[in-house]
């Protein structure tokens, strides 16, 4: 009787290291298996637009009290980047020398006028021949809808702007227009401002001006 219950404990002892023994033992058919993981891509398509200077079109429009003048400047240079046809960065360059007024029809008028924005009343060509301004944010509102903001310098002097433009992309070419309200004595074009001389009368010219812009890029 002593020696059956002896082998049946050590046969129950056996079958116990042997289930922790299996318990602890690695499944090899597993374990080396290689793991696969998939990642997640996002293909990005980035594109590089310059700036068309003569299918481009940039005006302006200057108030006052009596009425107002327009004309035409030249783009000289500008560069735009987009991801999947959506905006994302761009600069442009403004020759303030091929400033042009177009309302005035008595050519000696229309001389005098051009040659006082080019002097330093106003933008001081000479010292200062561009404009520039670059994009600091473009955010998408719909459709071909953008809210733009960035930094426009005049005659040395940068400050933040913002504006709604519209930007299309139809393969190779870029097409944008937007209308940029610019404070003038922000860059120290103070002349005929009610806001720094007084009693002018009917001589006030009004602070803000307009830019008209029409932009035509091409992919590079």
């Amino acid at each position: 009787m002593t020696t059956k219950l002896t082998i049946a404990v050590y046969s129950t002892a056996i079958i116990s290291i042997a289930t922790l023994a299996t318990a602890f033992t690695p499944n090899t058919s597993t374990t080396n298996r290689p793991i696969k993981t998939i990642a997640a891509h996002r293909y990005y398509k980035a594109q590089s637009f310059k700036v068309d200077n003569q299918g481009s079109k940039l005006t302006w429009q200057a108030k006052k009290a009596t009425g107002d003048h327009n004309g035409e400047v030249k783009i000289s240079n500008g560069q735009f980047t987009a991801e999947n046809n959506v905006l994302k960065s761009g600069t442009f360059d403004i020759d303030l020398n091929t400033i042009t007024d177009i309302d005035l029809t008595d050519q000696a008028s229309n001389d005098k006028l051009v040659s006082t924005l080019k002097s330093e009343t106003f933008f001081s060509t000479d010292k200062f021949p561009k404009a520039s301004f670059a994009i600091i944010s473009a955010t998408k509102t719909s459709g071909n809808q953008y809210d733009i903001k960035g930094k426009l310098t005049i005659k040395g002097i940068t400050n933040d702007v913002s504006f709604p433009a519209t930007l299309a992309i139809n393969g190779k070419k870029l097409n944008a227009t937007a209308k940029i309200t610019v404070d003038r004595t922000k860059y120290d074009i103070k002349f005929r401002s009610k806001n720094f001389f007084e009693n002018l009368g009917d001589k006030v010219i009004y602070d803000d001006f307009d830019l008209n812009v029409n932009l035509v890029a091409n992919a590079q």
